[in-house]
């Protein structure tokens, strides 16, 4: 892990404050999500705390910091989903996954985050789940689309 962000750090040469956003994206995209030791190592080369950097990433919706399950579930809570149920069908997830919204399943298959707007409005409710969207979801559907996702897990 401590490799990945070196490598990382190096694309950003006499970085400063100024570039602390876009290397926290870029860490987040090839690692899935900020790690404690990744913060440290940013915080190290750009000579910040990491307290600071910390309370700048939790500013920010977009910044993860536990790692994502294999299955990562968006739930969409714009205004269409929302009139359509997506409360409904947020509660049936949290259920049916025994996690809230930012957490990981114990066995680290679903991750779970609700999302202001997934931009399918004409899908609504829709959830997606690695960017596989699903449409007009009920709390039915939800029992069968887990389902089929922890069947794939099933070996023979």
């Amino acid at each position: 892990m401590k490799s990945i962000v070196q490598e990382i750090l190096k694309e950003y040469p006499n970085a400063g404050y100024d570039s602390l956003i876009p290397i926290l994206q870029h860490v987040q995209e090839k690692m899935g999500f900020l790690s404690e030791e990744s913060v440290v190592e940013v915080s190290k080369y750009l000579k910040m705390p990491a307290s600071k950097i910390f309370g700048v990433a939790t500013f920010y919706n977009q910044f993860r910091f536990t790692q994502p399950g294999k299955y990562h579930v968006q739930v969409c809570r714009g205004t269409a989903c929302h009139v359509l149920g997506s409360a409904t069908v947020l509660d049936e997830i949290e259920k049916n996954l025994k996690i809230k919204s930012g957490q990981t399943t114990r066995d680290k298959l679903f991750s779970l985050e609700v999302v202001a707007c997934i931009g399918a409005c004409g899908l609504a409710p829709v959830i997606s789940i690695n960017g596989e969207f699903h449409a007009k979801v009920s709390s039915e559907s939800i029992k069968t689309i887990f389902q089929d996702y922890k069947s794939r897990e099933v070996q023979p």
